[in-house]
């Protein structure tokens, strides 16, 4: 099993948490909801990664969100895609005035209260990452 490192970002704002559904464009889990992630490039540590797919899906530059929380990283496996996920997880404040904006690897975008998570259809995961920075 493949074993491939991610980080997924949980954006906070007003006691809720922002959800995006993954376009039919994106290579895995097409229409599931999720954080903002990405793959863990070569050279970057999983906070300045972290960064830099907040930037590049939601255009909010690091001064727009307040690091809250890394969480332990998690192992999520899965059968069907030969891949051993880990998990980087973060959560980020938004400064008062950041909006975050849509980019192609997403549909649609969602602010839920937390404890709604899981009442959606998800990537693998992502409830569990939020546990580890709640």
């Amino acid at each position: 099993m493949q074993e491939v490192h991610v980080v997924t970002c949980f954006l906070e704002r007003e006691g809720r948490v922002l959800l995006v559904r993954r376009s039919s464009r994106v290579s895995t889990y097409q229409q599931r909801w999720a954080g903002i992630s990405g793959y863990l490039e070569p050279g970057a540590s999983p906070l300045q990664q972290a960064l830099a797919e907040v930037e590049e899906e939601t255009g909010l530059a690091a001064d727009q969100v307040e690091p809250v929380c890394q969480g332990q990283p998690l192992a999520v496996e899965d059968a069907d895609l030969g891949r051993r996920w880990i998990v980087h997880p973060f959560r980020f404040r938004l400064v008062a005035a950041a909006k975050p904006r849509m980019d192609w690897e997403h549909s649609e975008m969602r602010w839920v209260p937390p404890e709604d998570l899981g009442g959606f259809d998800t990537v693998p995961g992502l409830l569990q990452a939020w546990e580890r920075v709640k």
